[in-house]
């Protein structure tokens, strides 16, 4: 990249990753917020009702977003059924996180959902054809104990929630293999166009059914979630333009503070000393496997 193509603030360039990592950064922080509104939604509507409000009043400012940046994202998708199948996985993923945090603490879902990533590491041998080694499979069991530490099955009963966000985990998981594999053939802003299309689609043979009358007091609301979930995908398209995922996806792990800030301030949630454990759990092995495949990456090697 020529100097002169790097934005500069007060005579200073910014490097693309930097950039892409402040991007990221921005979108967490708007995803946290997000979920925040949608919990108290979802108190009081249909969680496929939510969604599908949020995706009708998001879906042309994404349009308008992508359309309006430089290079145009191309329409046609070089196979269109696993753009579907990809979208529709994360619609169901969206729709149980919704119901998981109807009956958990904001912090709690996403500690138990940050395991993702070493979902995804466990899933890549099967699916991608990837090598994992001994390293990288250590982080995922120590991963996977710290979900079971907030899950805590067999000390008393299990709460649906919890047993929701392990679900989503797995889809999310999913979804992120499928979008693996799309991008093997698709740019990353292809994919999000086709993923905003039709899970507005999927989610309008479903969400008009269980529509109800919002109160005014309301409006306000919904449409600050379609435009935090429009600027949140976006900018995380943005980032990913710029910066390699495997260099971005610790920040992920920022999602949990902000749940626990939004749960605390919103709902006056506090997270128990088994979810604070756990999280740190989960958090460490997913940074350890992400420097270790950023590592990996940088010598060609994955053992």
């Amino acid at each position: 990249m020529r100097r002169e193509d790097l934005p500069r603030s007060g005579g200073f360039a910014l490097a693309p990753e930097v950039r892409g990592i402040l991007l990221m950064l921005a979108a967490t922080a708007l995803f946290g917020a997000m979920d925040g509104i949608s919990k108290y939604l979802v108190l009081n509507y249909s969680a496929s009702f939510v969604l599908w409000v949020r995706h009708l009043i998001a879906v042309p400012l994404v349009l308008a977003m992508l359309f309006a940046s430089r290079g145009r994202p191309p329409l046609q998708a070089a196979r269109p059924l696993l753009q579907i199948a990809r979208t529709a996985v994360l619609v169901v993923e969206m729709t149980l996180v919704m119901l998981a945090f109807r009956i958990m603490p904001l912090a709690a879902v996403h500690a138990i959902v940050a395991a993702t990533p070493l979902v995804v590491t466990a899933l890549s041998v099967p699916t991608l054809g990837e090598r994992v080694g001994w390293r990288r499979w250590l982080a995922v069991s120590v991963g996977f104990a710290g979900v079971l530490l907030i899950v805590r099955p067999g000390l008393g009963v299990v709460q649906p929630g919890a047993l929701l966000a392990v679900v989503c985990a797995f889809l999310f998981a999913l979804y992120n293999i499928l979008t693996r594999l799309a991008a093997r053939s698709d740019p990353p802003a292809t994919s999000f166009l086709w993923q905003t299309i039709w899970s507005a689609v999927l989610l309008s043979l479903l969400g008009p059914w269980f529509a109800t009358a919002v109160e005014p007091a309301h409006w306000p609301l919904f449409v600050a979630l379609g435009l935090m979930g429009a600027l949140g995908h976006y900018l995380l398209v943005r980032a990913l333009t710029l910066v390699p995922a495997v260099v971005v996806q610790p920040i992920f792990y920022m999602m949990i503070v902000w749940a626990a800030f939004w749960g605390f301030v919103l709902f006056g949630e506090v997270p128990d000393a088994f979810t604070i454990a756990g999280a740190a759990l989960i958090v460490g092995a997913g940074l350890f496997a992400a420097w270790r495949e950023q590592r990996l990456r940088a010598t060609d090697r994955f053992p």
